[in-house]
């Protein structure tokens, strides 16, 4: 925006010239916010340059100086009425957001403090005397530096003795020219010489003027004056024409002969003298050339008045214009004027000043004209400014990025102004800007992270590091102090120096790596920080022996565990690292038995385990570490054999299988009548054993503990329950993963008296040809009352006779059937039971050496399939089935497949290696006198008639009578059954 005002020159000090916000319409308020806004006005001044206005910062008024202004001393040479004169400034509104570059021209107007000026005091003019009347005579003009009215405004011609007149004639630049007018005729005879006073006026306020003294000398007659050929002529002329270049050559005529036609050319009084300075003027030949070196910048035109004269008093005049056409001999000028007020010639800022900070306002022009005066700016190297234009050939110098005074302190460059001239000329100005630091820059560490690596039982305040970190500020903005963090409390830190020493003593199994972090703050008046991560390792010193994780270390493992299998691991620590915790494990005091790995600790059997030899091991182990020296320590181990259920009960009563109680009538409900006893090798759950009946408890007239094995009535007997009753016992353990079972037969007989004992063991032999799962206590089979019996005979008295008659009939037909049957009874050759103990094993042990006792067992007892076609080898359809307790998982089945996980104690007897029992029995099909067949398993062996234990088994277990063990069962796994001849089995009524 630009402002102009119009001043008289030579005003006072502190006039008021003009108000930029009023004028320009500038508000101090803040449209936004409301608030008022701090604006700042600043005049735009060159270094050096005495001020002749000032501009109040504040307000934005603008001042006088006591420097006074002189119009003419601004715009010197000629001036004419319509010339202006002026000056112009530049004034900045800051800040930077409300920034803008105000230009104001000041047009000086003229005031009449010069009075016009005749070129001398004396004014010599030569008239000749044959003049006519009203004849005119140049007289020199008066200059007036002043203008418009101020200038010269009026001649007067005073004591002009009625001869002469005075007249003013006005040129068409209107210029004021003098004339004197003969008014009367002259003699030189009479009067040669009149002397006269001109004064001059001009129209000023209050009036100036000035008088010359006028001397007219009355002349010779010389009645032709010369003329030009050109009266006004225009060249042009370079300004660079050496000296002594024509300038024009002038031409002028006079009629007259002789010494009246003698033209000498002249200046006009009107030239001033700087321009007779430049040219000179052959007053012979008329020629005008250079006589000093032109410079169109200090003035472009000239204008040369040139008379020529024959001597007669009216010489002949020309006016010459001589126009100094430029030459690029101007560098550019470069004015160089600051916002911001440097000291001793450089300019500070801050580095947190903003991008377009403004720093000065640059002008450049050049004296050239067109394309020689086209002036081209720009900053000379690549700085952190810019040029920024603003008006024609002016610029404001501002910053174009973020300073930085960690990056450069100081900026020295040059702005150069270059025109387009050819060739170009061009002129720099050197700018200094020095940046003040601010603390923008944090502490830096060398190392963000900084590990270190102590070793442990360190002596207190250790040297261990420094810790060093840098700051690009300077002065107090680079002073560092040192802090450390939470989690330091081992560690002490010299604030200033940055050493770290160890405040304890460090313990690596304590705690082996601190972590903590380091404070660098500078001493800004804002402080800044950082900080740096410091891990210390704590290395390890052989301080620790090895420990185990128990003193006393105890394995369990299972017996019949095969040879190098892993039996325990022995866990062993160490609370050192690295070498220092290498722990090797070795085994003190033992003879071979066992092997330990010395890495892992794993400990192996050497040896198979039985747990009924031995039960258990001890031994000590030691471990020792790898440090220097090396440290040690030891512990016990104990390997306990555990018990595998792999033996079955053994039965120790009843004594035998042909053993019988009796039960008499008189006995009372809850009373026991017999008692089953058995034991088992195992131990633990695998020797607790569980007694059930499983057959021939038809009537419910017993019941059995299953605790004690005690058989008790569970109801009085009747007569109806008289007879030989046989209890199939079922003793199995409580074993696991599978139980074990015996099967053992009690019988009892329900009677008052024995009677006939050879036939209650009859009878008693007579009944293993009966299924177990049939009772045996029918009727037909058991004694009667003697009045049964009386009958009994009478009916069998009479069926013999039937019998005879038939026998002799059928005799033919059976008699084969009949041989073959008496054979195979003379074949057995033995009775199953009998009361005496000690002859029957006697006469077991001769019927042994005499005859195999498997082929007569396997006579009569056999597994046979079902036969739907034959009705009287149907089986029976009732089994031996197991209580449900029995039938648990882990009690009912064993699988000797796989390997037991237990065994018995030393001290027990291996009863394994002859009885062995497995899961429960499922039914069983007896038959009686029925051959082997090849296709079928046995399924009883022969039994002892001693102490013998009966079960059903689908492998046959073949033992000799004559060995050594007085107990003897086998192993029973059948899905068969045994099979009677149609008799059923009884239910209680």
């Amino acid at each position: 925006q630009e402002l102009i005002y119009p001043i008289r020159e030579e005003l006072q000090e502190n006039v008021l010239i003009g108000n930029i916000p009023k004028d320009l319409n500038i508000s101090h308020m803040n449209s936004a916010t409301g608030a008022t806004s701090n604006l700042v006005y600043r005049l735009v001044s060159k270094a050096g340059d005495t001020p002749l206005l000032r501009v109040m910062s504040n307000t934005g008024e603008i001042f006088t100086t006591s420097n006074r202004i002189d119009r003419e001393k601004l715009c010197p040479g000629p001036s004419f009425e319509d010339s202006e004169c002026s000056f112009e400034i530049e004034v900045v509104i800051l800040p930077n957001d409300y920034f803008r570059l105000i230009k104001i021209k000041i047009i000086v107007k003229d005031t009449n403090d010069n009075a016009p000026m005749f070129p001398s005091p004396v004014i010599n003019i030569s008239i000749p005397e044959n003049t006519l009347i009203n004849s005119r005579f140049a007289i020199p003009s008066a200059t007036d530096p002043d203008t418009g009215p101020n200038s010269v405004h009026k001649y007067e011609l005073l004591n002009g003795q009625s001869a002469f007149g005075l007249d003013i004639v006005e040129t068409p630049e209107g210029e004021k020219w003098p004339q004197l007018i003969v008014q009367q005729n002259l003699d030189r005879e009479q009067k040669d010489t009149y002397v006269m006073k001109v004064k001059v006026e001009d129209g000023g306020n209050p009036q100036k003027s000035s008088t010359a003294i006028l001397q007219v000398t009355v002349t010779d007659v010389n009645d032709n004056r010369p003329v030009f050929k050109e009266s006004q002529i225009e060249v042009h002329i370079p300004e660079n024409s050496p000296v002594g270049t024509s300038v024009v050559q002038l031409q002028a005529t006079d009629a007259d002969v002789g010494a009246n036609a003698e033209i000498k050319y002249m200046f006009g009084t009107q030239v001033s003298p700087a321009t007779r300075r430049l040219f000179a003027l052959n007053s012979t030949t008329g020629l005008i050339t250079v006589q000093r070196p032109l410079d169109r910048e200090e003035t472009a035109i000239h204008k040369l008045t040139v008379l020529a004269s024959d001597g007669s008093s009216s010489p002949a005049r020309a006016t010459i214009t001589i126009n100094v056409t430029d030459v690029n001999d101007n560098a550019p000028n470069i004015d160089l004027r600051y916002i911001i007020s440097p000291t001793n010639g450089t300019v500070m800022l801050s580095e947190k000043d903003p991008i377009n900070t403004k720093i000065a306002l640059i002008t450049v022009s050049d004296k050239d004209t067109d394309v020689n005066g086209k002036v081209i700016c720009f900053i000379e190297k690549d700085v952190p400014f810019h040029l920024k234009a603003v008006y024609d050939n002016q610029y404001l110098l501002e910053t174009s990025a973020l300073l930085d005074y960690e990056g450069t302190k100081e900026y020295i460059f040059k702005i150069v102004a270059s025109d387009s001239g050819k060739p170009s000329l061009n002129q720099t100005a050197l700018v200094r800007v020095r940046l003040e630091d601010e603390n923008d820059n944090p502490p830096i560490f060398t190392q963000p992270v900084i590990e270190l690596a102590v070793m442990e039982n360190n002596q207190r305040d250790m040297f261990l590091t420094t810790i060093s970190a840098t700051d690009e500020d300077s002065g107090r903005n680079a002073e560092i102090v040192y802090q450390l963090g939470p989690n330091a409390s081992f560690f002490d830190l010299d604030r200033k120096t940055g050493v770290l020493t160890a405040s304890r003593v460090f313990d690596r199994e304590e705690q082996e790596r601190f972590l903590f972090t380091v404070t660098a703050r500078d001493n800004g008046t804002r402080a800044l920080q950082s900080q740096a991560a410091v891990i210390v390792t704590i290395l390890d010193e052989n301080d620790n022996s090895p420990k185990f994780t128990h003193n006393h270390f105890q394995f369990f493992v299972s017996e019949n565990l095969p040879k190098y299998s892993t039996v325990g691991v022995i866990t062993v620590t160490d609370a050192d690292a690295g070498e220092n915790a290498v722990v090797r494990l070795s085994i003190l005091n033992d003879n071979e038995n066992f092997i330990l790995d010395p890495d892992s600790g794993v400990i192996k059997s050497n040896v198979s385990f039985d747990r009924e030899q031995q039960s258990s091991y001890t031994f000590d182990v030691r471990a020792v570490d790898n440090g220097s020296p090396p440290c040690s320590s030891a512990a016990k181990v104990t390997i306990n054999v555990i018990d595998v259920n792999d033996n079955p009960p053994i039965v120790i009563y009843p004594p035998s299988n042909t053993s019988f109680k009796l039960v008499p009538l008189s006995a009372i409900p809850g009373s026991v009548v017999a008692e089953v006893f058995a034991v088992d090798g195992d131990t633990g759950m695998n020797a607790e054993l569980k007694y059930t009946i499983v057959s021939g408890n038809g009537r419910s007239l017993f019941r059995i503990d299953p605790v004690t094995g005690n058989i008790t009535l569970e109801e009085k007997p009747t007569v109806a329950d008289i007879g030989l009753h046989r209890l199939v016992v079922n003793i199995s353990d409580l074993g696991y993963p599978k139980s074990l079972h015996t099967l053992v037969l009690v019988f009892l007989y329900v009677n008052d008296t024995v009677g006939n004992s050879s036939y209650i063991h009859d009878l008693i032999r007579r009944t293993m040809e009966t299924p177990l799962d049939r009772n045996i206590g029918d009727s037909s089979e058991t004694y009667q009352s003697v009045d049964n019996l009386k009958t009994i005979i009478a009916i069998v008295t009479g069926a013999m006779v039937v019998i005879v008659v038939i026998f002799i009939t059928v005799l033919v037909r059976c008699r084969h059937a009949s041989q073959f049957k008496a054979a195979q009874r003379k074949k057995q050759g033995a009775e199953w039971m009998s009361p005496n103990q000690e002859n029957k094993q006697n006469k077991k042990k001769k019927r042994k050496k005499r005859k195999s006792p498997k082929s007569s067992l396997l006579n009569f007892v056999t597994i046979e399939e079902n036969k739907p076609d034959d009705s009287a080898h149907e089986p029976i359809n009732g089994t031996i089935s197991l209580p449900a307790e029995l039938e648990e998982p882990g009690i009912g089945r064993f699988d000797w497949n796989a390997t037991p996980t237990t065994t018995f104690k030393p001290s027990s007897p291996d009863l394994a290696r002859h009885y062995k029992s497995a899961s429960p029995q499922s039914a069983f099909h007896l038959k009686a006198d029925t051959p082997v067949s090849v296709k079928k398993h046995h399924v009883i062996q022969e039994l002892p008639l001693d102490n013998t234990f009966v079960g059903g088994c689908d492998t046959l277990s073949k033992r000799s009578s004559t060995s050594s063990d007085h107990f003897s069962a086998s192993e029973c796994s059948s899905q068969g059954g045994f099979k009677s001849k149609g008799a059923p089995l009884h239910t209680r009524q």
